[in-house]
């Protein structure tokens, strides 16, 4: 038995997959399942319990799986406590980042890092929220970027960054008079957007930020989201756009995500209301529970613009 192998278990224990364990790790499929065989063979039990979608843990997994996060977290800290590297300055910086800040946010702090830490590597890993704090609450990365919070032990959360969620629609002679109505009425109430019950809706995949956040407006403005006529779920922006602009139904995506689309005029977005109601933090997010590493927190200043 070793870490690697301890490190496999538990990650696919905690995403309910074998490919997505591997792509979490920056493993092949074939190795993450030889790490499992092994381990297998060698406590003589079967460790998960598996169907066509995904897999569980059997009964002796679940045991195991308790001692084995505790072993991988003392890894951990021992590496922090004896990262020679870290001292000497050469260090590469683990990021996981939720699809909005992975796409319009990260590449300008990294230009700004790599600038100003020419000789310093990074890593940067993009998938959704729920999964970049998992991340984070493993150790598996140094620092995350994420959409909302999930109140997790040991995370800590920075805001760095007010984005606005917008819904878009077609470029059509209805959502055009429905825009124009808007225009003409900048304090309208929330009543005013009951419309959106009426419609097909796309929204982002379970775990996303912008899903969990979008839910949480819609809901405040006495929206019944088990009500809404949600057509697809789909995990990448651009699709849901491209999906939008052809009449498939309305979204409710970051502004920052469709913001080179409503310039435009290849869709239409209307507020969430005035003010800040409409608006989520990205926010940054590390887990306390570990010592944060010289590169982390220069890395953590050029987020802050510091």
């Amino acid at each position: 038995m070793n870490l690697k192998q301890l490190e496999a278990f538990v990650s696919i224990a905690d995403e309910g997959s074998f490919s997505r364990a591997a792509k979490s790790l920056f493993l092949t499929q074939p190795t993450v399942s030889a790490h499992i065989s092994s381990l297998e063979q060698e406590l003589n039990v079967r460790l998960f319990v598996r169907n066509s979608k995904e897999v569980h843990l059997s009964e002796d997994g679940k045991v195991l799986y308790g001692y084995a996060k505790q072993m991988i977290s003392l890894e951990k800290q021992i590496e922090m406590a004896f990262d020679k590297t870290r001292k000497e300055g050469s260090h590469c910086i683990r990021i996981a980042a939720s699809s909005v800040p992975a796409q319009y946010l990260v590449p300008q702090i990294l230009e700004r890092f790599s600038r100003k830490y020419p000789q310093e590597q990074f890593k940067l890993m993009e998938t959704d929220s729920a999964k970049v704090v998992e991340q984070v609450v493993n150790y598996n990365v140094d620092i995350g970027f994420t959409g909302t919070v999930f109140e997790k032990k040991y995370c800590e959360y920075i805001p760095f960054y007010e984005d606005e969620l917008v819904v878009i629609t077609p470029n059509s002679e209805k959502f055009r008079k429905l825009k124009e109505a808007e225009n003409n009425q900048p304090g309208e109430s929330n009543e005013s957007k009951m419309w959106i019950q009426n419609e097909a809706v796309i929204l982002r995949e379970e775990g996303s930020g912008t899903r969990k956040e979008a839910e949480r407006l819609l809901k405040s403005m006495g929206i019944n989201i088990d009500k809404l006529n949600i057509v697809a779920s789909m995990e990448n922006s651009e699709t849901i756009k491209r999906s939008v602009s052809r009449g498939i139904g309305i979204s409710v995506l970051s502004r920052l995500a469709a913001e080179e689309e409503l310039r435009e005029g290849k869709i239409l977005g209307f507020s969430l209301g005035g003010g800040n109601k409409g608006s989520r933090n990205i926010n940054i997010v590390y887990n306390k529970n570990f010592q944060m590493s010289a590169l982390t927190e220069k890395f953590l200043r050029i987020v802050k613009g510091e």
